[in-house]
């Protein structure tokens, strides 16, 4: 009698990848503009400034260029916050103004998939457009399917 086996058959590839994988996936279009206040002397900030870091990348900066990110450094021993201001549309559709995380007790893992779960589902829609292809474009595209 053997008995079966039960879990995965690979192992994880660790919080790194799954940050970079939370990363992919943020979307800043409903956000109007990013405020991130902490205290640098508090105990617990460490994830807060780590998600504050990564907001900054190019990736994610790219997503709203209109999206105004503002840092308060504060040095009252109050919890760090997270506050986004959202557009109007998101507005209406939460029927709220700002979205506010309180980042004390969370690590920067948490902080993505809460801002992946409550933030990148609030980006409009686009819309596709279906463009003309030209006759020497075709040719063009013809021509490098024969290389």
């Amino acid at each position: 009698m053997s008995i079966y086996y039960s879990g995965t058959l690979t192992r994880s590839s660790g919080i790194v990848s799954a940050i970079g994988k939370e990363l992919k996936r943020i979307n800043l279009k409903g956000v109007k503009r990013v405020t991130v206040t902490f205290d640098p002397f508090a105990a617990n900030v460490k994830s807060t400034r780590e998600f504050l870091f990564l907001l900054s990348v190019p990736r994610v900066t790219q997503s709203n260029p209109n999206c105004l990110l503002k840092t308060d450094v504060v040095c009252n021993r109050q919890q760090p916050e997270i506050k986004f201001s959202l557009i109007e549309s998101a507005q209406e559709h939460l029927k709220v103004k700002d979205i506010q995380f309180r980042s004390s007790n969370l690590n920067t893992l948490e902080l993505l998939q809460l801002c992946n779960k409550y933030l990148s589902v609030l980006a409009p829609e686009e819309e596709h457009k279906l463009s003309a292809v030209t006759k020497p474009a075709a040719k063009a595209f013809k021509k490098k399917d024969r290389r």
